[in-house]
């Protein structure tokens, strides 16, 4: 028999039907899944703050994420002014903070929008895989090896894409290896970004090679695409659709 409805829960579903503007009816977080949201940006953000709203990136990410998996927790996607703290999931709030000073940034390396908007894409796809982690209450040996899952779970979720998500997967990788040669300091939480960019290929490879021939066949890759595949869809076994 199904739960009745409180009559106060019935009363707000009714106005925030009729009355779509009305405060108790905005921002309300679904109760599971990834959902996106915009802060307004800081004047110097503006232009990337019209990138991400007009590309959509973070919507991408999280209409696939959605598809794939029902997380039975909410997980909000905030792009936000950040002044320089950087991208990242805070496990305290469940969000993914989607820096508009990163957006500028990526701007600068890469002058095409299309493949900024993949590089973000890509972007909320790997910290969805740290959102995870703290979901799947998973352990890691060290900070190092949690960025390398999530950089592979990345890779999975624009592999299950097809084409159009293995253009953003080699974008990503185009960005990764500008950054090593523009910024070789090291980054002890992260592979180097020139690895990362080689197990981006590597995984893309394994999982298509007829699409890339260009992509050598020759190399030993680690990790390689069906462990990285077997691995995280045992891993999200709770939580697949």
């Amino acid at each position: 028999m199904p739960r009745r409805r409180r009559p106060a829960i019935l009363l707000l579903t009714a106005l925030c039907a009729a009355l779509l503007t009305a405060p108790a009816c905005q921002h309300r977080p679904p109760a599971r899944g990834f959902t996106v949201r915009y802060e307004e940006p800081a004047p110097a953000d503006t232009d990337a703050a019209t990138l991400l709203r007009t590309r959509k990136p973070a919507e991408r990410a999280a209409a696939a994420l959605n598809s794939y998996l029902d997380l039975p927790r909410p997980v909000t996607v905030l792009a936000r002014s950040c002044a320089g703290e950087g991208t990242g999931y805070d496990p305290d709030t469940r969000r993914i903070e989607l820096c508009y000073d990163d957006v500028a940034q990526e701007r600068e390396l890469l002058t095409d929008e299309e493949a900024v908007a993949d590089v973000m894409t890509e972007t909320v796809h790997h910290e969805a895989g740290h959102a995870l982690v703290d979901a799947l209450d998973l352990h890691f040996p060290s900070a190092r090896a949690e960025e390398d899952a999530a950089d592979r779970f990345a890779a999975l979720m624009l592999i299950r894409e097809g084409p159009q998500g293995e253009r953003a997967l080699r974008n990503a990788a185009a960005e990764y290896l500008l950054v090593a040669a523009a910024d070789p300091e090291d980054d002890p939480e992260h592979a180097p970004p020139a690895e990362r960019a080689a197990t981006h290929l590597c995984l893309l490879r394994g999982a298509s090679p007829t699409r890339h021939p260009d992509l050598s066949p020759h190399t030993t890759c680690t990790p390689d695409w069906p462990t990285t595949h077997t691995t995280w869809t045992k891993a999200l076994t709770p939580f697949l659709r």
